[in-house]
């Protein structure tokens, strides 16, 4: 079964000094289910597997064992070319991420060709009770619609979002520090007008201080805008 081999063949390529170093970076996972497998070597495992023919029978094994599985299945469905199967398996995977590792490393290559399409499920995402549903589609907010694609809509949605989860909040922080960066004059009145909750207001202006894409007059005023 493609299953046991894959977990056979993630721990040929274990690195327990790795694993200890990771498992501490993310403690909504248990430290029994890391393996110790780095990122390049996943990637690159991501791309063989992703070539087979039997690669959905490890897509519908859910859930995983281990995080370095789940990593692997993230890297899988970002190297799908079909955007209808992407969103599928998408959404398959999203109720069984866990973490904030995997729900970020997970981009899809696609989803850049199928903005129109990709809106409707990201809406969707943010209105989810799983905190990693909402982290991935706010992050697919900040990935795909922060460019010519922008919209004074989008920010406003993430702005409304209240939530008692830190990676929650803590991906609204960085969707308004990167717009801040990208769009300054669209979404500097959500800053001035205190349209987030505190703890996210001001963790916003932190990470946008310490951007290099935000300059030293902004920067000035925007911790004057602290709470």
């Amino acid at each position: 079964m493609i299953s046991e081999e894959i977990e056979k063949r993630l721990f040929e390529l274990q690195d327990e000094g790795y694993r200890d170093f990771q498992s501490k970076l993310i403690p909504s996972v248990s430290d029994e289910m890391f393996i110790g497998v780095r990122t390049p070597e996943l990637r690159a495992l991501a791309k063989e597997f992703a070539k087979r023919e039997d690669v959905g029978d490890f897509l519908v094994t859910l859930p995983h064992k281990y995080f370095d599985e789940n990593q692997l299945h993230a890297f899988i469905i970002s190297l799908i070319k079909d955007f209808d199967r992407c969103i599928a398996e998408t959404e398959r995977f999203l109720p069984y991420v866990d973490n904030w590792a995997t729900c970020d490393q997970m981009s899809p290559k696609v989803f850049k060709k199928h903005r129109t399409e990709l809106l409707v499920y990201i809406k969707k995402w943010i209105k989810s009770e799983h905190t990693y549903t909402i982290r991935f589609g706010v992050g697919m907010l900040m990935e795909h619609f922060l460019d010519e694609d922008f919209s004074l809509e989008y920010a406003n949605t993430v702005s409304e979002i209240r939530s008692d989860e830190y990676y929650v909040n803590m991906m609204i922080a960085w969707y308004f520090a990167t717009a801040l960066a990208k769009q300054y004059d669209s979404v500097i009145p959500f800053i001035e007008d205190k349209k987030l909750d505190q703890w996210t207001h001001n963790k916003a202006i932190q990470k946008s201080i310490e951007s290099r894409r935000i300059s030293p007059e902004r920067k000035s005023y925007l911790k004057s805008l602290k709470v």
